[in-house]
């Protein structure tokens, strides 16, 4: 009796700091409705049998730094009302707020901050991920971890939520997602896909990211109804393409990026194409940056208006295989005789000294400097050689196709923008979301 009460006094005894949030679980069993007592509670919580957790915005759980502080390993669990805080710091194990691996699961209305990941999908279906507040920890961009993670999961409904400084929202090997309604700001990609196809893509608002959205060998997605602006470092990207075909890009709004779109041979597949409709792309450094020469592309009815480059195309190519049908371009000098709202002749564009930026990096710094300006003018005036011919639009617009509604649309993001980051001093400190 002496010795085991000598050992003791020499081994420190570790109390936990907080009570164990997964022995309320527990003592809830199966398919309980668990409503816990206000207060911060000890995870990592991991659910093996369906049940629903309801936080009610009052209950906070702390993972400790190690691991993920939530793991759904059941079907049909619900998990809401939560802040969700202080995971680990490993990328291999995939460190998160929320770790699914069921199908029918619903992780809403919580606020994931000082996670590395927010919520991770891995071979789950038919899922909800909505209005969740994600930040990752203060790391350097390419350190952060995704606020929301897709991998080989479908059907899911990725809706409303609120992102800010993390790395990327990425839905790789996933098809037949729907991705509607978010907003993302202060991250790296706001959406990447790899690998996906026959996803749904609309209504999201992407500001200050150093790309907007990025689609890679994935077939079959419509993009629609998104705003994607301030995309504006060395590689800001609007929405680009790689290798990717059958997408249909309509209705978005594209503003002060560095590219407006960029294309690398897409469409890829043989006799597919991609369409893009009713866009508007203004203000960019370029509207749309081609890698190469390539094809299958039809633009109809998009307005590019104030790009310093309406049309960019690498290695000497131009992009008159691709149709030019009534677009609007901000540029055209011509008339509307007939009042047709279409113009009188063909909108053309030529490669005048634009050709010394596109070739030789270095001179991309002087993009919009007077020296290449005044270079462009006098080829323009007296050109030394044929300029080449980029794009041939036979049926301009002559007006901007509904300036109201997308003056509105840019309101309407830019003012759930300021919600999201407006410091929420009012609310009681237990509520308030941590960013």
């Amino acid at each position: 009796m002496v010795l085991p009460l000598l050992i003791s006094l020499f081994i420190p005894r570790v109390y936990a700091a907080y009570p164990s949030f997964q022995d309320l679980v527990d003592e809830a069993g199966k398919d309980a409705f668990l409503i816990p007592e206000p207060g911060i509670y000890a995870g990592p919580v991991v659910l093996e049998f369906p049940l629903t957790i309801d936080g009610q915005n009052k209950v906070t759980i702390d993972g400790g730094g190690k691991g993920s502080v939530i793991y759904i390993e059941t079907d049909g669990a619900t998990v809401k009302g939560l802040r969700l805080t202080n995971s680990g710091k490993s990328h291999n194990d995939i460190d998160a707020g929320v770790q699914v691996r069921g199908n029918f699961n619903i992780v809403k209305d919580n606020v994931i901050d000082d996670c590395l990941f927010g919520v991770d999908l891995q071979q789950s279906d038919f899922c909800i991920v909505r209005r969740n507040h994600i930040s990752s920890k203060d790391f350097d961009l390419g350190q952060r971890g995704d606020a929301i993670r897709l991998w080989y999961s479908f059907n899911n409904k990725i809706e409303d939520n609120s992102i800010i400084n993390s790395r990327d929202v990425v839905v790789w090997y996933s098809a037949d997602n729907t991705i509607t309604g978010n907003t993302g700001t202060n991250s790296r990609y706001s959406l990447h896909f790899m690998y996906s196809r026959y996803n749904l893509v609309e209504n999201n608002s992407y500001y200050n990211n150093t790309v907007g959205i990025f689609l890679m060998y994935s077939d079959g997605i419509i993009v629609r109804n998104n705003l994607i602006a301030h995309a504006a470092g060395p590689t800001g990207i609007g929405i680009g393409f790689k290798e990717t075909s059958d997408v249909v890009i309509e209705d978005n709004e594209i503003l002060y990026c560095a590219s407006g779109m960029y294309i690398d041979i897409s469409p890829f597949q043989p006799d597919e194409i991609n369409t893009f409709t009713n866009n508007l792309i203004a203000y960019n450094g370029i509207g749309i940056r081609f890698l190469n020469d390539w094809h299958g592309n039809e633009f109809r009815r998009n307005q590019f208006a104030g790009n310093l480059t309406q049309i960019a195309v690498g290695g000497g190519g131009g992009a008159s295989h691709h149709v030019w049908e009534g677009n609007y371009w901000s540029d055209f000098e011509g008339f509307d005789l007939d009042g047709d709202n279409i113009g009188d002749k063909p909108y053309e564009l030529y490669s005048y000294a634009d050709r010394i930026w596109q070739d030789v990096a270095f001179a991309q710094f002087f993009k919009g400097s007077p020296m290449l300006e005044v270079l462009d003018f006098l080829e323009r005036l007296a050109p030394f050689a044929e300029p080449q011919l980029i794009l041939r639009d036979r049926t301009p617009s002559i007006d901007p196709i509904e300036p109201d509604v997308k003056a509105k649309q840019y309101d309407e993001g830019r003012k759930r923008l300021l919600e999201l980051l407006e410091d929420k001093t009012d609310e009681p400190e237990d509520n308030r979301p941590r960013f």
